[in-house]
């Protein structure tokens, strides 16, 4: 798939889930690695030394991959898997979404409470987040209020509290700019790990 940026197109790379088959943007998938203990292992931020194997982000695909040993057929040797692997990935995206949140609200890019989100929608927001516990009244009212902004309610109240230091927190909104473009990604990703 080609980009423009600058006038100029590049490609923007992709790879094909090892369980689906399906071919997508690198940036729309999760990649794992096999460690030198030949222990599968997520590599949310795409770092990790080795061969990346490439799944949809999504709890089913990830316990298919393992029930189907998609793993090692793909990685053409044995490999050790985590019994818990879909849940220890929704624990890593669930703890890099808050991170991200609190350098967003550190950075002067994110808010927090109804008033103030509304404010943040009005002046420009990325992104809008309303707890996926919090009352589904205000999550109403908020996602009027956003129209054609992207609201994820993916969070708990307490993960989005904990971002910005307090004891509770419903919504939140994130102002545009790459911190916010870099939640977005991982909070699609966690919505694949997390009824909705």
């Amino acid at each position: 798939m080609s980009h423009r940026k600058g006038g100029k197109e590049r490609e923007l790379p992709e790879r094909r889930c090892i369980v689906t088959g399906e071919v997508r943007l690198k940036e729309d998938l999760l990649r794992f690695v096999i460690g030198p203990d030949n222990s599968v292992f997520p590599d949310l931020d795409e770092r990790l030394p080795g061969r990346g194997l490439w799944l949809c982000p999504s709890r089913d695909v990830v316990n298919t991959a393992c029930a189907k040993n998609a793993f090692a057929r793909a990685a053409r040797q044995k490999v050790v898997i985590d019994p818990a692997l879909a849940d220890r990935i929704e624990a890593m995206l669930s703890q890099k979404c808050v991170d991200l949140l609190s350098l967003a609200r550190r950075a002067g890019q994110a808010v927090a409470g109804f008033e103030k989100v509304r404010a943040q929608i009005d002046e420009g927001a990325e992104l809008v987040l309303a707890a996926r516990d919090g009352a589904a009244d205000g999550k109403a009212r908020i996602a009027a209020k956003a129209a054609d902004i992207p609201v994820f309610s993916v969070l708990d109240a307490a993960e989005i509290a904990a971002a910005f230091g307090r004891d509770h927190a419903v919504h939140a909104a994130v102002a545009p700019g790459g911190l916010a473009q870099r939640l977005s990604r991982s909070l699609q990703r966690l919505e694949g790990f997390r009824a909705a």
